[in-house]
């Protein structure tokens, strides 16, 4: 769903041709899977269901080789969304996905959530090698994901109080941001995605 072209972009920039794949047959014989997203949960969801990419990008994660779901593609990777009622997820991360609360009350902000954010590292992981703890990321989305083991939870942000802006847990990173529109830090996570 929606930014697939600026995501195989971004990665020719670097020199790593990509390519977009749009069966099971070829998930399964790339060296590393991206689901990048825009758009709606639930019509990303019936897609990837309706296509068998859905059980594809399951049965890729289980191989051990690196995966990178970028904004709807970590959201994609909960339990649960509630965008636009309750719709089930990949279950790769246990946990939901909610909605931002912080456009009503006394100090609301925008939703969705667009523009750049500060970025601080809870754990270690490759993904963010050499980036600076407090680096500068775009994000725009209107939900978020909540982890029910914050083992998970490799980078917040803050936007009405911590949110989570990546998970890792071995070869599975996702990004809430877009590293694509990331100007050179997002550059170098890519980098540090393709080195994996």
């Amino acid at each position: 769903m929606g930014n697939l072209r600026s995501v195989q972009k971004a990665f020719e920039l670097l020199g790593c041709p990509a390519t977009i794949v749009r069966t099971p047959a070829e998930v399964r014989l790339a060296d590393r899977l991206i689901l990048p997203g825009v758009g709606a949960f639930a019509d990303a969801i019936a897609v990837l269901r309706k296509t068998g990419l859905a059980d594809a990008v399951r049965e890729f994660i289980n191989t051990q080789r690196p995966f990178l779901g970028i904004c709807l593609g970590l959201q994609l990777l909960m339990d649960r969304s509630y965008e636009d009622g309750e719709h089930a997820g990949l279950g790769v991360v246990a946990g939901d996905c909610v909605r931002f609360t912080v456009d009503s009350g006394p100090d609301p902000l925008k939703v969705p959530h667009m523009g750049w954010n500060s970025v601080h590292w809870q754990a270690p992981t490759p993904l963010f090698k050499d980036v600076a703890m407090g680096a500068h990321v775009y994000f725009v989305h209107s939900y978020h994901v909540r982890p029910a083991d914050p083992g998970w939870i490799a980078a917040t942000t803050d936007y009405g109080g911590p949110i989570v802006a990546a998970v890792c847990r071995n070869h599975v990173m996702a990004t809430q941001f877009h590293p694509e529109k990331s100007q050179a830090v997002g550059r170098l996570i890519l980098a540090n995605f393709v080195r994996l």
